[in-house]
């Protein structure tokens, strides 16, 4: 998971440089203890529970499968301590320790659905690594699906870090569905989209929509390999706003003019912020009086104005299709227009019951 995390580790550093820079919180200054997972959920346990318990720091930021932020999430409410969590993720799940400024279903998934249907979408290929979060978004997937008049002609999981695709991209090319939606993460991204390419399946002829390829990874797998293709994120480098140049020119400036911003990167930088701003709202540190002060923060962010959601720690996001073009960019081809509301149990949506929560 390194081509993914290292960028939430950067922005995060650069976020920090920035509020100590401008003087701190509460006039204290952040120091950064770092610790790898190693992409390991065991290993993210054994460093949350090091740094909660050794190294008594405020708050964890970090993290990136939804099965290394399972594995954490009992450490930090055994501990009662702060997580927050920079990754869209498949939702079902809300904890006073965790923040999600990542998108939940919602705010991604959903969106993505209803684009696809609107452009007649009418079957869809599921691909996916065999891991919590590709298996829960394809339940959900198939119960909007089942509820909108699409059929699901297949469904397939891999192992992260399996670069072994010719056996499933073959079955997509044999079912011919009018997309693929894509929950792979990781270095698998890379091996799935080569064979794709090389089997002849092209954008145009059937487009994949992914979910966990942003900036980063696209050029880890190699442009001439995902030109065309779609992504449903909330951020992208090539959103437009004061804020998110600043912020781009901050990243490339530090890490390299040739190092692109993502939306994962972008909601860890976010968080830093939200857990400042609620710290000062809180006027302390501790756990208790930053989970009460927290509902209701806004930020100015990159993205686009988000708020903590008090009832569930998720925060708003506006939903953003992209498309990935010869730039190596991320180009938004439909927002929703304004920020959506978290609703990570999806009670809002008749289709999704009995899912869970």
């Amino acid at each position: 998971m390194a081509i993914s995390e290292v960028t939430v580790r950067d922005s995060i550093k650069l976020a920090v440089d920035e509020i100590n820079g401008a003087g701190g919180v509460l006039g204290k200054k952040i120091d950064v203890i770092g610790e790898d997972g190693a992409s390991e959920p065991t290993v993210f346990a054994e460093k949350a529970e090091k740094l909660i318990s050794n190294d008594c720091v405020a708050a964890v930021f970090g993290g990136w499968t939804s099965s290394s932020r399972k594995a954490m999430l009992p450490v930090f409410e055994d501990k009662n301590a702060l997580l927050y969590y920079p990754v869209q993720y498949e939702g079902l799940e809300s904890s006073k320790n965790i923040f999600y400024t990542g998108a939940t279903t919602n705010q991604q998934i959903v969106p993505a659905l209803d684009y696809l249907k609107e452009k007649g979408v009418k079957s869809l290929y599921l691909v996916g690594s065999d891991y919590v979060f590709p298996q829960t978004a394809n339940r959900i997937i198939k119960s909007y699906a089942q509820a909108n008049g699409i059929e699901i002609l297949g469904e397939d999981y891999t192992p992260l870090g399996s670069t072994d695709f010719s056996t499933i991209v073959n079955k997509v090319r044999t079912k011919n569905a009018d997309a693929v939606f894509n929950t792979l993460n990781g270095d698998s991204n890379v091996a799935f989209f080569r064979e794709y390419k090389n089997v002849g399946l092209t954008a145009k002829a059937m487009p994949v929509v992914s979910v966990s390829i942003a900036e980063e990874e696209v050029g880890g797998i190699g442009v001439g390999n995902v030109e065309g293709q779609l992504t449903a994120w909330n951020y992208y480098q090539t959103v437009d706003g004061p804020k998110n140049k600043g912020f781009v020119e901050a990243y490339k400036a530090r890490y390299g003019a040739d190092k692109p911003t993502s939306d994962p990167m972008e909601a860890a930088y976010v968080s830093v912020y939200l857990w400042k701003l609620s710290v000062e709202k809180a006027n302390s540190f501790a756990v208790a009086d930053v989970q009460k002060a927290a509902g209701g923060v806004t930020f100015d962010a990159p993205e686009g104005t988000v708020s903590i959601d008090g009832d569930n720690n998720h925060i708003t996001k506006t939903a953003r299709i992209g498309e990935i073009r010869s730039d190596g960019l991320i180009h938004t081809v439909w927002d929703s227009g304004k920020p959506i509301s978290p609703d990570p149990y999806l009670k809002n949506y008749p289709w999704a019951a009995g899912l869970g929560g």
